[in-house]
């Protein structure tokens, strides 16, 4: 059997009568059988190594000659070399080894070390009475709050530019800004990252349902107020796949395409210029109206310091509602990739709609349509193939999507393939900016909750983002001055005719990968935007859609890989997994703005559901230590006799304590309530036998004065009575030394009693204790002490303390002495209490 491990061997050195192989410079162990004798020297030792490795390895005989700075380590781990089939371990010691440097002589020593180290502490058994009595608290003179309000609106030079500078990072970040270093970097992102903002633009305008160029506007205007408010010096504001479908999921709600609603009336058209024109022109004011409130509530939340909202869509959450986004995305973008005219859908079962209508009407494909929109597909995972495999050798990604809109721009002109082939184009791109205009406010009523889901998805992705990138360069984010950026973002540019904006993950990729440093690099490719929409923008009149919706599929890859989550999940939880499955289906069958709300709640209920379901545990003690762990998990762990350490991962509060208490029974393996009920109807019994002893004791002294009366019949009866009394007496005798026994003895020999003297309650991972959970408890402190078990109260954190002391929870009856400040101190002191009871008796 070869001897498998993977330990780094510096010199093999053959020893007197051992075999060993000719090549003996770095050979690897495996080499090597059991059974044969080898010296190995300037062995570098590890736990995972040593340990991990040959306790993986079934070896019959194992003869290891190590380091004497080592043996004690291995000495200790021969249990587990003996646990995995290694019958003997044989250790020798190496005097000395010449060879070694001093790194490996450090090394060793570093490992050697960590086995060995061990701390000596002796003190006095503390309670929370005892701590509290040695200990002096700070005194803190509590502010009213007249005193909180004036000093909040104190203000002072310093504090005035501490928020001034917070509201406006651009003051803090640009006086600093090293020209030399950053600009070549932010130059080259800023036009990297330009020249993928225009395509994308015009493409997700057509997932918001609008016309193309109000995607050029969203990638200006909020991108330019981004560089000023914003706090990320890497990600990209702008149009995003998911944001856009949102908006377009209210736009075409609010303005169906079989009807245009004017002043909230219905009027049946036909399908004319006028229509469409009239239609997307109410589906702009609906986009931007909606951009305004978004904008609004991102902006309240911010000042208001309500950026930890974002916490409550969790990373599997987000995950599963975005591959649903990308389903609805892709299963939109089909009649524009086969050049199919049918309606769209939004709400329930939109997906299921958009997918029939396509399905139905397949038969009218534009042939000339499709094959640009593949031909463009297969073009843009070239590209992008190439970019990721040469990465390192590139200096700047390819634009593909540029070159792609550019020859699309180029071949449809040249072939006139809208009026030769019929394949729809961009169309009318108006040169020059737009004035000014106040949104619909009437709108608002009817788009709130739309407002609300937006606000928090989009700013879930923007905080996302800036954080990884924060982490990765080392700066720091402000969540809650990012919900201001973005609101100002959204609110500012619906005014423009800018529709909700967020973080785009593919921009910010290459606004970070091809050398951008600071938000200098967003205000360049906002400048080439605005070149395009002053000087060029006409040029792309002649763009076919199809090839719009090519770079729109293409860019859903990377949401299409999430669904690799699902096994991911089902190996690491299934409560996640629980969570990205509604996420998913929920907002593919109910839309994208009901499946958020409906993933929100069945976030929060498997939240309930973990701390109404913890995991309850007895805890031992490793032997020589004050550690406690499971006693179910490790063999090594052993209970202190007639002590039980309970332990539950969770708060204890109304929806959890009723569960507390009967764990706490079953696991204990202790129910006061059932002992009482034991202890009560053994006194009944109890109770009875004396009744009856007395009974038949009296009934016998009445047979013998009786008896008295008669001569014959006296001594007939007296002998009947006589051969009556061994029977009644034997059971009467009995009684009456039941009954003439003391209560302590009673108790002792026929009254059930519990097998354990002490319970402890390990409140370490017990955040908050609410007033139920307060009563529960002082009633488990009552039941447990009324059938002898001492109840005791260990590692109980200062605020849950203080919030014990707040519920009145310490009174005659239960007072500070139950609370200990470890396990172990509370081990001892029920040890102490037990051994002084014990000699009391």
């Amino acid at each position: 059997m070869a001897f498998m491990c993977n330990l780094s061997i510096k010199t093999l050195r053959k020893s007197q009568g051992w075999k060993l192989p000719s090549e003996h410079e770095a050979t690897p162990l495996s080499t090597y059988e059991t059974g044969k004798h080898y010296h190995l020297d300037n062995i570098i030792l590890t736990k995972h190594q040593l340990l991990q490795r040959l306790s993986e390895s079934n070896i019959p005989l194992l003869r290891l000659r190590c380091p004497e700075t080592a043996f004690s380590f291995l000495d200790k781990s021969l249990g587990v070399f003996r646990n995995h089939s290694v019958a003997i371990v044989e250790l020798f010691f190496i005097g000395s080894c010449s060879e070694r440097s001093t790194m490996e002589h450090a090394e060793v020593d570093e490992v050697c070390l960590e086995q060995t180290q061990k701390y000596c502490v002796e003190r006095p058994i503390y309670n929370q009475e005892i701590l509290e009595r040695q200990l002096h608290k700070r005194e803190r003179t509590p502010q009213t709050l007249r005193q909180k309000i004036a000093h909040s609106c104190r203000c002072s030079s310093k504090k005035a530019k501490s928020h001034l500078y917070s509201f406006l990072p651009i003051l803090k970040w640009l006086p600093h800004y090293r020209v030399r270093e950053y600009l070549l970097g932010d130059i080259i992102s800023g036009i990297s990252t330009g020249v993928m903002q225009l395509p994308q633009g015009l493409a997700y305008a057509m997932l918001a349902a609008v016309p193309p160029v109000f995607g050029l506007y969203s990638s200006f205007y909020p991108v330019f107020l981004y560089t000023i408010f914003g706090t990320s010096k890497h990600i990209s504001i702008g149009t995003f796949a998911v944001i856009s479908m949102m908006v377009g999921g209210v736009a075409v709600r609010e303005v169906p395409d079989e009807v245009i609603s004017i002043g909230y009336n219905s009027t049946n058209v036909t399908h004319t210029p006028e229509y469409y024109n009239d239609r997307d022109a109410k589906r702009v004011q609906v986009a931007v109206t909606l951009a305004l409130l978004t904008g609004i509530i991102q902006l309240c939340l911010g000042l208001l310091r309500f950026g930890f909202v974002a916490i409550y869509l969790t990373e599997p959450l987000v995950r599963g509602f975005t591959t649903a986004a990308a389903v609805h995305v892709f299963t939109s973008q089909l009649k524009y990739l086969l050049g199919i005219k049918t309606n769209r859908y939004s709400g329930f079962l939109s997906v299921v709609y958009s997918i029939a209508a396509v399905l139905s009407n397949i038969t009218t494909t534009n042939i000339a349509a499709l094959v640009i929109g593949l031909t463009c597909i297969v073009l843009l995972f070239i590209g992008k193939e190439i970019n990721l495999r040469f990465k390192k050798q590139l200096p700047i990604p390819i634009p593909m999507e540029i070159i792609v809109v550019i020859i699309g721009t180029g071949v449809s002109a040249g072939m006139n393939l809208n009026e030769s082939y019929k394949v729809d184009v961009v169309g009318n791109i108006p040169q020059g900016l737009r004035p000014p205009a106040v949104p619909e406010i009437q709108l608002i009523p009817a788009i709130f909750v739309d407002a609300i889901a937006i606000a928090i998805v989009g700013f879930s992705m923007a905080v996302s983002m800036a954080k990884i990138f924060a982490l990765k360069h080392g700066y720091t984010i402000n969540g809650n001055q990012e919900l201001i950026a973005l609101g100002i973002c959204n609110s500012v540019g619906s005014f423009f005719q800018s529709f909700s904006v967020t973080c785009s993950m593919s921009r910010s990729l290459v606004q970070e990968s091809t050398g951008g440093k600071t938000q200098i690099a967003g205000t360049l490719s906002s400048i080439m935007v605005l070149l395009v929409i002053v000087a060029v923008g006409y040029l792309f009149e002649p763009l076919p859609q199809t090839v719009l919706a090519a770079i729109v599929m293409v860019n859903l890859k990377g949401m299409f890989k999430q669904f690799g989550d699902v096994a991911h999940f089902w190996r690491t939880s299934k409560i996640e997994l629980a969570i990205w499955v509604v996420a998913f289906l929920a907002s593919l069958f109910l839309g994208l703005d009901y499946g958020l709300l409906t993933a929100v709640a069945f976030a929060m209920v498997t939240i309930i559901y973990r701390t109404q379901s913890p995991q309850y545990r007895i805890l031992g003690q490793i032997p020589d230590t004050d550690i406690y762990c499971n006693v179910e998990e490790y063999e090594e762990v052993k209970e202190y006799p007639g002590i039980k350490i309970f332990q539950a991962n969770a708060s204890l509060y109304f929806a959890n304590s009723e569960s507390y208490t009967s764990a706490l029974k079953k696991k204990t393996g202790v129910d006061p309530c059932a002992i009482l009920a034991a202890r009560k109807k053994a006194r009944k019994r109890h109770a009875r036998e004396i009744k009856a002893a007395n009974k038949l004791k009296k009934q016998a002294v009445l047979k013998l004065v009786n008896s008295s009366t008669n001569d014959v019949e006296a001594n007939v009866k007296h002998e009947i009575a006589n051969d009556e009394l061994p029977v009644n007496g034997k059971f009467a005798s009995a009684d009456a030394s039941v009954q003439d026994t003391s209560p302590d003895e009673h108790e002792h020999f026929v009254e059930p009693k519990a097998n354990i003297h002490s319970l402890i309650l390990d409140f370490t991972p017990v955040n908050f204790v609410d007033s139920v959970g307060a009563k529960t408890l002082k009633s488990i402190i009552k039941e447990y002490r009324e059938v002898g078990v001492c109840v005791c109260i260990a590692s109980c954190s200062g605020p849950v303390m203080n919030e014990l002391t707040r519920l009145d929870f310490f009174d005659n009856t239960v007072t500070r002495e139950v609370l200990f400040h470890s396990i172990h101190d509370a081990v001892l002191a029920c040890q102490v209490k037990d051994r002084s009871a014990s000699q009391a008796d």
